[in-house]
């Protein structure tokens, strides 16, 4: 009776896995569809933060490079010309005696979020500098990620 016992229970738990079954199609498109609708309505709002990281990431590299500008000038007595450039953080100009750069970490503080160079202009009389980006547009003006930025 035992074994009965034993083999009808065995073939009781077979039936029972044989009737395990997987998730049906309509299943699987509700599925979907849902993910879907969630990432048609986040994305609008991921892509907007991700705008503002960016123009955020250019007002800080800028206030960096200024204060790099700032380094250089207390080392050489002077800002580099505007022909000089920016790259005179980086490689050592002729004539700066006391260049003791480089002034920034890698040459990506060179370049905005966008991947355009940074602007430099030294004022007339050498007593101010002028560091710029014109935005993700590239041109003058704009708003949001296209404004133009400098310190």
């Amino acid at each position: 009776m035992v074994r009965t016992e034993a083999a009808i229970a065995r073939r009781a738990r077979r039936q029972h896995e044989a009737h395990i079954e997987g998730f049906t199609l309509v299943e699987l498109l509700v599925v979907l569809a849902i993910i879907a609708l969630v990432a048609t309505l986040a994305t609008p709002q991921v892509l907007r933060y991700l705008g503002s990281a960016k123009t955020n990431a250019a007002k800080a590299q800028i206030r960096n490079v200024e204060s790099a500008l700032e380094l250089y000038y207390i080392d050489n007595a002077r800002y580099p010309t505007t022909d000089e450039g920016l790259s005179a953080l980086m490689i050592a100009p002729k004539g700066a005696t006391g260049w003791t750069g480089p002034y920034l970490k890698g040459s990506g503080g060179l370049d905005d979020p966008w991947g355009k160079p940074y602007q430099y202009e030294l004022s007339a009389d050498g007593s101010a500098v002028k560091v710029r980006t014109l935005g993700r547009d590239g041109s003058g003006g704009g708003t949001g990620e296209d404004q133009d930025l400098t310190n």
